[in-house]
C-alpha cells in the first residue's frame, strides 16, 4: 500500500487529492490545484473564436502546440505564448514533487463560493502539469471536468488503513480517539462529544451506534456514491460513450451531443472494462514479479562481486608471488653462477701466485748461488761446473718465457645479465579482457573433389558450410593411429588445405576437422577414411573422378598448402570414404607411382615388395645451418661443423632405395649417408649417437654416387658407392620408422635422387633366397 502513495497524490500541491477532477488527457488535479494554475488566453485563442470558426468539434480545445510553448528550449522555467506579441510571460514554479506548474495570472477575487462554483476568470487555459498537454475553458470553467469519486474512495480506503486508531470528528483541538461510530450521521464520536453532540434521546436514539471498526467496514460495505453528469448536475450517468470515452446521462444522449456515437449500457462497460484492466494487470504482475527476481538477482550479483573480487585480488596476489619467488629463484641461481666465477678466478689467481713464488725461489737461489761460485778464484774448479750452471741458467730464463709473467685471469666478469625481455614482460603484463563473443562456427566440409595423394602423403581440403555466418578464426585437423585409436591434432591453423608427409604405406586411419573462433569449436566434420597403397602386385587402382593432374605435387606448388610432418607412430592413408555416408563416396590411390599425363595412380612392376617413393630433404627438421635448394633437393651447409638433414618421408616397411650423388667436395671432408630417427642429433655427424646407421668413408669423392638400400621386410641397411656395394651388409636388425638423412659441412654439396628401383644384382639375390 505505501507504495501507491505517489499515485494519490497530486502533482502541483504534493498532497492527497482534495475533490480531483479529470483532465482530458486521463491526468487528475485537485479542483482548488486546477484553479491555481489557470491562465488567461487572448481573445483569439477563446473558444467562441474557434467555434464560430468551425474548427472546434468537441467541448475542450487544445491549445496548438506549434502556437504555444510552455516552455522555453533551454528550459529557463518561463512559459510564454508563442506568436502574440503582447502575449504576457509568467514564471513557473515547481510543486512539491517536481512538477513545474504555473502560477496564476491575477490574484483570485474574493468570493464565498466554493472552489468548484467560483468563477474562472475569462477565456482561461489550463496546462496538464504532468504530460503538459494544455486546452482553453468553456463557459462551464472547472465544472466541465468529471470529478474522480473512485480516486477519492481510493485515497479515503488508504488513509484509513494508515491511522492507527479512528479519531473523533468532532474535536475542536486535538482529536481524541473515537469510541463509537453512528451508522445514520456516518460521524465518529469520542464519549464527550457523543454525550454533547449526539444525546441518546428524541429522534437520535434510534440512530445505531457500533464500534469504530464495525463502523469502518459498514463504510467499506456502504453503497458507492452515484456521479452526476458535468452537464446536468441533476442527472446521474447511465449510458457510456464509446467514441468519447466518457459516461453521460440520459438528458444529454436527448440533446444529441452523442447521436452518431455508439453508446453502451454504463454497468455492461464497467464489467467490460475492469476485465480489461485485470487482464492488464495481470501482465503488469508478471511483469513486476520478474523484475522483483531482477532485483534479487542483482542483490546477488553486488554479493558475488565482492566474493569474486576477494578471490580475484587473492589469485591476482598468489600469481605475483609466484612471479617474485621465481625471480628470487633465479636469482639465487645467477648469484650461485657469479659466486662459482669468482671462486674459479681466486683459484686459478691464487695457483699462479703460488707456482710464480715457487719459481721465483727457485730462481732467486740459483741466482745467489752463481753469485757465490763467481767468486770463487780456483780456474780448475770454477771450470768444472761454469758449463752446467750455465745450462742451468738458460733453462729457467725460458721458464720464464712469454706469457709465464701474464695473468691466467682477467679481473673483470665476462658475465651481462639481459633483463630488457624480462622488463619489458612485466611491463607488458596485463590482464585479459574476456568479451562477448559470437556463436560458434559451423561443422566444416570436407571437399572430397579436392582431396589428392601423392607418394606417402595426402593433401586435404576442407571448405565453411556455403549459408555459415559466423567467422572461423581457424581449423583443426586429426587422425588416428591407423590401428582405431585416439585422434591425435595434425594441424592448428587459418588455412583450409593441408598436406599430410611422412604416412606409412600400406595402412589405413581416419581424418577429420573442425573450426574454432574466440567462443568455441565446432562440431566435427564427417569421417575421412584414408588407405595408403597396397603392395606391387595389387591390380591398378584408378580415380572415380578427375583430379587436375597439377593438383597432385599439390604440396610443392601451392602457396596456400600447409605441410606437416607427423611424429614417427603415424602411419598414413591414400583411400578416401565418407564413412557416416549411405552412398560412400570414395579415392583410391596406389601412392607408388604417378602417371604423368593422366589423373590415375598407377603401381609398378617392381618385385619383392618395393614400393618406390618420391621424396626430398624436409627444411622444417633440418638444422639452421642447412641450406637447401633445388626443390629441396639439393643440399649443403654454412657452417664447418657436421649438420644434419632429414628427408621428408618416413619408412616402417618394404623396400626403399635412392641415391646420393656427390656436387662438390673440398679439402676432404668427412659426410654421412644413411638413415635416422626422427629424434637424431642435428649438430653432429651422423652416426655418433644410437639414433642413426650411416657411411663415412670409403671412395667418396667430387661426382660420386651413393645408394641406399633400406630393406624393412629383412630389416637390414645396405650401401652402395658408383653402384659396388659396400660390404656385405652394413647394418642389421633394423626395425621402426627411419627417415633418409645425410649430414656435411659447408665443403660438400650433394643432390638426393628418389624414385629408384632396387639395384638388379640385389633383387636377384633376393629372388634366390
Amino acid at each position: 500500500m505505501e507504495e501507491m502513495e505517489e499515485e494519490l497524490k497530486c502533482p502541483v500541491c504534493g498532497s492527497f487529492y482534495r475533490e480531483p477532477i479529470i483532465l482530458p488527457c486521463s491526468h487528475n488535479l485537485c479542483q482548488a490545484c486546477a484553479r491555481n494554475i489557470l491562465v488567461q488566453t487572448p481573445e483569439s485563442e477563446s473558444p467562441q473564436s474557434h467555434r464560430a470558426a468551425g474548427s472546434g468539434v468537441s467541448d475542450y480545445d487544445y491549445l496548438d502546440l506549434d502556437k504555444m510553448s510552455l516552455y522555453s528550449e533551454a528550459d529557463s522555467g518561463y512559459g510564454s505564448y508563442g506568436g502574440f506579441a503582447s502575449a504576457p510571460t509568467t514564471p513557473c514554479q515547481k510543486s512539491p514533487n517536481g512538477v513545474r506548474v504555473f502560477p496564476p495570472a491575477m490574484p483570485p477575487p474574493a468570493t464565498h463560493l466554493s472552489p468548484a462554483l467560483a468563477p474562472v476568470p475569462r477565456n482561461s487555459c489550463i496546462t496538464c502539469p504532468q504530460c503538459h498537454r494544455s486546452l482553453i475553458l468553456d463557459d462551464r470553467g472547472l465544472r466541465g471536468f468529471p470529478k474522480n469519486r473512485v480516486l477519492e474512495g481510493v485515497i479515503d480506503r488508504y488513509q484509513q488503513s494508515k491511522a492507527a486508531a479512528l479519531k473523533c470528528q468532532l474535536c475542536e483541538k486535538a482529536p481524541k480517539e473515537a469510541t463509537v461510530m453512528c451508522e445514520q450521521c456516518d460521524v465518529f464520536y469520542c464519549d464527550p462529544c457523543r454525550l454533547r453532540c449526539h444525546p441518546p434521546r428524541g429522534p437520535l436514539a434510534k440512530h445505531r451506534l457500533v464500534p469504530p471498526a464495525q463502523g469502518r467496514v459498514s463504510r467499506r460495505l456502504s453503497p458507492r456514491k452515484v456521479s452526476t453528469c458535468t452537464d446536468h448536475e441533476l442527472e446521474n450517468h447511465s449510458m457510456y460513450c464509446v467514441q468519447c470515452k466518457m459516461p453521460v446521462c440520459y438528458q444529454c444522449l436527448e440533446e444529441g451531443k452523442h447521436s452518431s456515437h455508439e453508446v453502451k449500457a454504463l454497468g455492461a462497460m464497467w464489467k467490460l472494462h475492469k476485465s480489461q484492466l485485470s487482464q492488464a494487470l495481470n501482465g503488469l504482475s508478471d511483469r513486476a514479479k520478474e523484475a522483483k527476481e531482477f532485483l534479487v538477482q542483482l542483490r546477488n550479483m553486488v554479493q558475488q562481486i565482492q566474493e569474486n573480487s576477494v578471490e580475484f585480488e587473492a589469485c591476482l596476489v598468489a600469481q605475483c608471488d609466484a612471479l617474485i619467488d621465481a625471480l628470487n629463484r633465479r636469482k639465487a641461481q645467477l648469484l650461485a653462477r657469479v659466486n662459482k666465477e669468482h671462486e674459479h678466478k681466486l683459484k686459478v689467481v691464487r695457483d699462479q701466485i703460488s707456482h710464480c713464488t715457487v719459481k721465483l725461489r727457485q730462481t732467486t737461489g740459483l741466482m745467489e748461488y752463481c753469485l757465490e761460485v763467481i767468486k770463487e778464484n780456483d780456474p780448475s774448479g770454477f771450470l768444472q761446473i761454469s758449463d752446467a750452471l750455465i745450462r742451468r741458467v738458460h733453462l729457467t730464463e725460458d721458464q720464464w718465457g712469454k706469457g709465464t709473467l701474464t695473468p691466467r685471469m682477467t679481473t673483470d666478469f665476462d658475465l651481462s645479465l639481459d633483463n630488457s625481455p624480462l622488463l619489458q614482460s612485466i611491463h607488458q603484463l596485463d590482464f585479459v579482457q574476456v568479451k562477448a563473443s559470437s556463436p560458434v562456427p559451423a561443422t566444416p566440409i570436407l571437399q572430397l573433389e579436392e582431396c589428392c595423394t601423392h607418394n606417402n602423403s595426402a593433401t586435404l581440403s576442407w571448405k565453411q558450410p556455403p549459408l555459415s555466418t559466423v567467422p572461423a578464426d581457424g581449423y583443426i585437423l586429426e587422425l588416428d593411429d591407423g590401428n582405431g585409436g585416439q585422434f591425435r591434432e595434425v594441424y592448428v591453423g587459418k588455412e583450409t588445405m593441408c598436406t599430410v608427409d611422412g604416412l606409412h604405406f600400406n595402412s589405413t586411419y581416419n581424418a577429420r576437422v573442425k573450426a574454432f573462433n574466440k567462443t568455441g569449436v565446432s562440431p566435427y566434420s564427417k569421417t575421412l577414411v584414408l588407405q595408403t597403397s597396397e603392395d606391387t602386385d595389387s591390380e591398378e587402382q584408378t580415380l572415380p573422378f578427375p583430379v587436375p593432374s597439377e593438383r597432385l605435387p599439390l604440396r610443392r606448388m601451392s602457396p596456400f598448402s600447409s605441410t606437416l610432418n607427423l611424429q614417427p607412430s603415424f602411419p598414413g592413408r591414400s583411400y578416401f570414404d565418407f564413412r557416416s555416408s549411405p552412398h560412400q563416396l570414395s579415392l583410391h590411390s596406389s601412392l607408388q607411382s604417378l602417371n604423368a599425363p593422366g589423373c590415375n595412380f598407377e603401381t609398378q612392376s617392381a618385385p619383392y615388395s618395393q614400393l618406390v617413393a618420391w621424396f626430398a630433404f624436409d627444411p622444417g627438421s633440418a638444422h639452421s645451418d642447412i641450406i637447401l635448394s633445388n626443390d629441396n633437393l639439393t643440399v649443403t651447409c654454412s657452417s664447418y661443423d657436421d649438420r644434419v638433414v632429414l628427408g621428408k618421408t618416413g619408412f616402417s616397411k618394404g623396400i626403399h632405395y635412392w641415391e646420393l650423388t656427390v656436387d662438390r667436395y673440398d679439402n676432404h671432408p668427412d659426410p654421412a649417408f644413411g638413415v635416422a630417427r626422427m629424434d637424431v642429433m642435428k649438430d653432429v655427424m651422423l652416426g655418433k649417437d644410437d639414433k642413426a646407421w650411416a657411411i663415412t668413408e670409403g671412395g667418396i669423392t667430387k661426382g660420386a654416387t651413393i645408394g641406399v638400400l633400406l630393406d624393412l621386410n629383412r630389416k637390414n641397411l645396405t650401401f652402395f658407392i658408383n653402384d659396388e656395394q659396400q660390404g656385405p651388409i652394413a647394418f642389421d636388425n633394423v626395425e621402426g620408422l627411419f627417415f633418409p638423412a645425410v649430414s656435411l659441412n659447408r665443403n660438400v654439396q650433394v643432390t638426393l635422387h628418389t624414385g629408384l628401383p632396387v639395384p638388379d644384382f640385389y633383387s636377384s639375390r633376393a629372388s634366390i633366397a
